[in-house]
């Protein structure tokens, strides 16, 4: 069954730059009400002109995301989709535990933070979409993301299990798995970024996933046929591999 965005209520956590920012554009423009959030109010506001809700929020501020929500929910009257975008990139070239708890209060604990404030509401309403950005750093550890990676790797399994819970309530999971999207986080990047796309023709791809209420959205297509290969490799030789590239 597909989903038409026509009057949707959505909000966008992460919105101020990158995915987050061209899927509410696309969005938008298909018809949809969003709302849009993150730690940047200025680049929010540009982001929204003035067809869009702006809400403010560090989602690693428990409070203040459940604060956010209510005001989303009264701005757009409502609530039938979430798309949770916000995420934190660094590369480890050492392991830093302290990079690495910054990794999981973002892409983990703000994710979760997230997720309690709005699936009440979608439960009462007896329906909804959450729609999760994650990567496909999480399918298999890569060197140099060992904190991403690990953070995205829950955030697939998160998802997974709430897409089995929350079903049954009416409530549809998506996990978006994109490979290398040109964006803030990636420009600054020193290592090959095979199979790169733009910011819009990965909102283009979420919303269509969306429409289709696809369970896993894996872009580009390169990605897609890796995601499906990348498990299947043997631990010692997806070492050696990887290894050999360093």
């Amino acid at each position: 069954m597909t989903v038409d965005l026509t009057g949707r209520r959505i909000w966008i956590v992460g919105a101020s730059s990158g995915i987050g920012a061209a899927l509410a554009g696309a969005l938008d423009a298909r018809g949809a009400r969003v709302a849009v959030s993150a730690r940047r109010e200025s680049a929010l506001r540009e982001v929204a002109g003035d067809r869009m809700a702006v809400v403010p929020v560090d989602i690693t501020d428990k409070a203040a995301v459940r604060r956010a929500a209510a005001q989303v929910v009264d701005e757009l009257g409502g609530l039938d989709i979430v798309v949770l975008s916000a995420g934190y990139w660094k590369q480890l070239t050492e392991f830093d535990a302290e990079s690495f708890q910054r990794h999981l209060d973002v892409n983990l604990s703000g994710m979760a933070n997230c997720l309690e404030a709005v699936i009440p509401r979608l439960q009462a309403a007896g329906a909804g979409i959450i729609v999760g950005i994650s990567s496909v750093a999480g399918l298999r550890g890569l060197p140099g993301a060992e904190a991403y990676g690990a953070t995205k790797a829950a955030q697939i399994n998160l998802l997974e299990a709430l897409r089995v819970g929350l079903g049954p309530q009416g409530i549809d999971v998506v996990t978006v798995c994109p490979g290398f999207v040109d964006t803030e986080m990636t420009s600054t990047n020193r290592f090959p970024m095979p199979f790169m796309v733009t910011a819009p023709v990965a909102a283009r791809m979420i919303a269509d996933g969306i429409e289709r209420r696809t369970a896993r959205i894996v872009f580009p297509w390169q990605m897609a046929v890796f995601a499906k290969l990348a498990p299947l490799v043997p631990d010692r030789l997806w070492a050696t591999i990887f290894r050999s590239r360093k």
